[in-house]
């Protein structure tokens, strides 16, 4: 979930918004705080995001676009299926090792107070996450390199949902334990498939 850090006054109003959420939530900080923080008025703050609304969109886009980066970037250097939902789940224990959540994690806690655009626009990463793992999971039980019962969508799914669930646990605990677990268990879920049974010796059931 990281990103190479733009320069100017609007990139730095994003990086300090993003901290802010993921460690507040978007309905426990102001303009004030990220003006504050930022080191300039709020009447400079207004003239790059004229709301909060404004502002909270553009959070998510930048968002959403950095984590597809991350996702081809674990593409690209991982081949395996397990591999990959093991960089997966890397990827949010990097953010709670920070001492922070999920950005669109916490925006949907706020979902029912948050303006539609934003509350569609988180929808929308959770989707993408969601298909990008179907695929993953799809291509790793067609290479015998994982194996799950029913549907990779519905997989997906619960690979999302148990990772977020598992972040907020361990976050509101300050175990981070929780989410070791989780993500130990989760990916147990899936895997081995046959290939990498046979590649570990086991033999094929008798027929």
């Amino acid at each position: 979930m990281g990103r190479s850090r733009a320069p100017g006054t609007a990139a730095r109003i994003l990086d300090i918004a993003e901290r802010l959420v993921q460690s507040r939530g978007y309905n426990a900080f102001s303009y004030a705080d990220v003006a504050h923080a930022v080191g300039i008025r709020k009447a400079s703050l207004h003239y790059h995001f004229a709301t909060k609304a404004d502002l909270g969109q553009a959070l998510v886009a930048r968002y959403r676009q950095a984590f597809l980066e991350s996702l081809r970037s674990i593409e690209t250097r991982l081949a395996g299926s397990q591999e990959r939902l093991q960089g997966y789940v890397a990827l949010y224990g990097a953010v709670l090792r920070k001492k922070r959540m999920c950005m669109c994690g916490m925006l949907a806690t706020d979902a029912a107070t948050l303006p539609r655009p934003m509350r569609e626009s988180v929808s929308g990463f959770f989707d993408e996450n969601v298909a990008w793992l179907a695929r993953v999971l799809e291509q790793g039980r067609k290479r015998h390199e994982l194996l799950f019962p029913g549907a990779a969508s519905e997989r997906a799914a619960f690979f999302v949902s148990t990772l977020e669930g598992a972040m907020l646990v361990a976050h509101g605990s300050g175990n981070h334990e929780y989410f070791e677990s989780a993500s130990r268990q989760l990916l147990a879920t899936v895997g081995p498939g046959r290939s990498k049974s046979r590649r570990y010796g086991a033999r094929r059931p008798a027929r």
